[in-house]
């Protein structure tokens, strides 16, 4: 369960002092406690059009974003309110609030436009408020979407050939969707004489006129922008609230005081906004949460600062090192994590050792896969392979030493009665050899009934009874009872079980270093097999997205073709209906002259 969002009003996130644009600290500490998705609906218009109040109602609160009551912008740069969704569980919006387009006092429209590309860049729904109705005037006013192409790249390496609007439908992929608000509406929706909806209104207000004078070219170009950067686009009309004596008291009155219709208006919309406006994702369907959104919010404004372009795929590339390398060490603390709770050292051997490595190196990479993207030639996951890599090798020492300790402690416990009899001349006596053999075998196998004794046993034993070969000699040569004959027989025993141990050893160590070399190709294959099917994941949300672009740009193209031709056809209309007249008049003038005749 994600914690609780604690805001209770909104507060500035990115701040706007004399021209200059810095992120608010604040503001990015309660985006980076947001580990939701996060929706972002951010607004913009020209100042004193009632931006706050439809933000206010997305709050569900009369009073939050300043509303202001003069001619005098009053938010300055861009004010964030973080609530939990009212219609997605599990997911929390996000409301910015941008300062008023077209404040005279700020004596240029280069500060707006910024303004009016972070709220494009961080949004998932774009609302663009204005006054009355789309008229030549308003569209004059959307004069910073044309701008969009000056402001903003997709790519950090872009086409030098590339024609801004044309070749822009890479935009298609990660801009929000567009929501063009008209406040004080007071036409009847019809064009015509035919009926509208606001939607209808809205794309009748986009057609393109046909011509190709620089008036035309200055008509088409925020018409033309709208329809190719935001493919989805809504549109809702307002009645004016109440007497605009009032609107100064606007937050202040209860919506029975209100005029119904405008506010059933305003209730449409924000159930709109609340079921129709996406999770904010980026380029391969990556989900933006909080501490995403602040990365976002740094990346731009560093580059915004810089005198550089804010882009797309630099933004996402940035993150993308962020988040991969939170994701090498979520890998590992997994890895650490399962291999604390499953392993017991020492081990009985390395087998179970490397199964358990394997297990949880398997797990630690899928939680790398689920937490990484954009690794740019691996180097995030090769980390990681190294990482685990050295846990592995950390264990198999961790494990070798844990078994020398058991070992020699074992050893110690069972063996030192026999070196405390040995020092008490027991066996130095006719006959104490074989007493002492016996003593030493009995001994040995007791050793080995031992559980746990780990990889190790075998050396460490050995390397004991070749410590005590000088004492086992002098008992055997201080045994009367024994033949010379006899004595160089056992003497050659001895040596020959040396050998053989010594053999034993060397083969345990080669099967040792073959287990390792297998769980190497293994750990690899594993690497590769979760790597390829990551590969392909991203590489159907790749051709999904060239998809949704490629149809978005053919069915813009499409629309403009059916205009071009209805505007042909028109056009083919109205020249034989002129050419019609013409005839007509002629004809009657002939008939008049022949009739005089």
């Amino acid at each position: 369960m994600a914690p609780e969002i604690h805001m209770t009003g909104p507060m500035c996130l990115i701040e706007n002092t004399n021209g200059e644009l810095v992120a608010n600290p604040e503001a990015l500490k309660i985006l980076s406690a947001i580990t939701q998705p996060v929706v972002v609906v951010a607004i913009v218009g020209l100042y004193r059009t009632g931006k706050s109040y439809l933000m206010n109602k997305l709050a569900g609160k009369n009073k939050g974003f300043s509303l202001g009551s003069t001619v005098k912008s009053h938010t300055k740069g861009i004010w964030m309110w973080c609530v939990p969704h009212p219609k997605k569980p599990e997911h929390t919006l996000v409301l910015l609030d941008t300062e008023g387009l077209g404040d005279v006092k700020k004596g240029d429209n280069q500060n707006d436009s910024w303004i009016f590309a972070l709220a494009v860049l961080l949004s998932s729904t774009f609302v663009y408020n204005s006054m009355g109705t789309i008229n030549q005037q308003a569209m004059d006013q959307l004069y910073y979407v044309t701008e969009l192409t000056h402001r903003i790249r997709s790519k950090s390496s872009p086409d030098e050939n590339e024609n801004e609007v044309e070749d822009s439908a890479d935009f298609v992929s990660f801009f929000p969707d567009f929501v063009w608000t008209l406040r004080d509406f007071s036409l009847d929706l019809e064009a015509d004489g035919q009926p509208l909806t606001a939607d209808e209104y809205l794309e009748y207000s986009l057609k393109l006129t046909q011509g190709t004078s620089e008036k035309d070219k200055n008509f088409n170009l925020p018409r033309l922008c709208i329809r190719k950067f935001f493919p989805k686009k809504k549109c809702f009309v307002f009645d004016l609230p109440i007497h605009h004596r009032k609107l100064a008291q606007l937050e202040k009155l209860q919506d029975e005081e209100l005029d119904p219709e405008f506010v059933q208006q305003v209730a449409d919309f924000c159930s709109y906004i609340f079921s129709n406006s996406k999770t904010k994702t980026l380029s391969g369907g990556i989900q933006v949460n909080g501490p995403r959104l602040e990365s976002l919010v740094l990346t731009y404004i560093d580059a915004i600062s810089r005198g550089d372009l804010p882009c797309m795929e630099n933004a996402v590339l940035a993150l993308a090192q962020i988040e991969n390398s939170a994701a090498v060490q979520k890998a590992i603390a997994h890895y650490d994590q399962q291999m604390g709770q499953k392993v017991q050292l020492p081990t009985e051997s390395l087998q179970e050792l490397l199964d358990l490595h394997r297990v949880s190196e398997r797990e630690a990479t899928e939680v790398f896969m689920k937490n990484s993207f954009k690794d740019v030639d691996h180097l995030f996951q090769k980390k990681l392979a190294a990482q685990l890599d050295k846990k592995r090798d950390d264990f198999c020492k961790q494990n070798q030493e844990a078994s020398s300790d058991r070992c020699s402690a074992l050893l110690q416990v069972i063996f030192s009665p026999l070196e405390e009899e040995v020092k008490a001349g027991i066996y130095s006596k006719p006959g104490g050899y074989r007493l002492f053999i016996q003593k030493l075998q009995d001994l040995e196998k007791k050793y080995y009934e031992e559980p746990r004794k780990g990889i190790q046993a075998e050396e460490i034993l050995q390397t004991y009874l070749k410590s005590k070969e000088s004492v086992t000699d002098a008992i055997l040569q201080t045994d009367q009872i024994l033949t010379e004959k006899e004595k160089e027989i056992e003497v050659e025993r001895v040596k020959a079980e040396s050998a053989q141990a010594s053999a034993k050893m060397v083969e345990e160590m080669q099967i040792k270093y073959q287990q390792m070399m297998e769980e190497k190709e293994k750990s690899y294959q594993e690497h590769v097999k979760q790597l390829t099917e990551k590969m392909e994941r991203e590489r159907a949300q790749l051709l999904e997205e060239q998809e949704k672009t490629l149809t978005s740009k053919l069915q813009e193209q499409a629309r403009l073709l059916k205009e071009r031709c209805q505007g042909e056809s028109t056009q083919l209309q109205n020249e034989i209906q002129k050419l019609q007249k013409t005839l007509k008049k002629k004809t009657k003038r002939y008939m008049s002259h022949k009739l005089k005749i």
